[in-house]
C-alpha cells in the first residue's frame, strides 16, 4: 500500500520535497457539473443574466483558480502552468452544465489539484451568477478524468473520455 506523501514519520503535515525530481510534461483533466431549474438553464443560455455572460465569466474564474491553487490548498506547490482550458457542455435533458478543466505544465509535480480547483471554481461562479433566480442548484461529481506525466504515470477514469476540442 502506498503511503500518504503529505505526512512525515510523526504524522505531521509537510510539503513534499520535489527538488530531485525530473521535469516532465504533465496534464490533468477534471470535470464536474451543476444542476439547476429549467428556467435557470434557459436564462443562462439566453445571455440575459443581469450579471453578464455566465459561462464566459466562469471560464475566466476557472483559469484564475488554476493559477491560484497553491494559495488555496495549503500543501500544493506553486506551479508555472503552460496551458489551461475550461470548457462547458449544456445538457438540456438533465438541466445541467458540465465543466471540463484541462491544465498543463512542464514541471516536477502534477497538476491534478489545479484541474480540480479550476472545475470547482468555474461551477461555483455559475452558482454565484445564477443564485438570484435559483438557490437550489446542486454542484456535484467533481472528479479527475485524466492525468499523465510523472512517476505515477497515466490515469484515465474508466468509462469517460476526453471531450473533442
Amino acid at each position: 500500500m502506498r503511503e500518504l506523501t503529505h505526512l512525515d514519520q510523526k504524522g505531521r503535515a509537510q510539503m513534499v520535497d520535489v527538488g530531485t525530481k525530473e521535469e516532465t510534461q504533465r496534464e490533468a483533466v477534471a470535470r464536474g457539473f451543476i444542476e439547476m431549474q429549467p428556467t435557470t438553464l434557459a436564462l443562462l443560455q439566453s445571455g440575459r443574466n443581469p450579471k453578464g455572460d455566465v459561462l464566459a465569466v466562469a471560464r475566466v474564474a476557472g483559469i484564475i483558480a488554476a493559477k491560484r491553487t497553491a494559495d488555496l490548498i495549503p500543501l500544493c506547490h506553486p506551479l508555472l502552468l503552460t496551458g489551461s482550458n475550461v470548457d462547458f457542455r449544456v445538457d438540456e435533458e438533465k438541466n445541467r452544465v458540465e465543466v471540463e478543466a484541462a491544465i498543463r505544465t512542464t514541471g516536477k509535480t502534477g497538476v491534478e489539484m489545479e484541474a480540480l480547483t479550476a472545475a470547482s471554481v468555474a461551477l461555483l461562479t455559475i452558482y454565484d451568477m445564477c443564485k438570484a433566480v435559483d438557490k437550489g442548484m446542486v454542484i456535484s461529481n467533481i472528479r479527475l478524468i485524466h492525468k499523465r506525466g510523472g512517476q505515477s504515470g497515466e490515469f484515465n477514469r474508466e468509462g469517460e473520455s476526453l471531450w473533442e476540442k
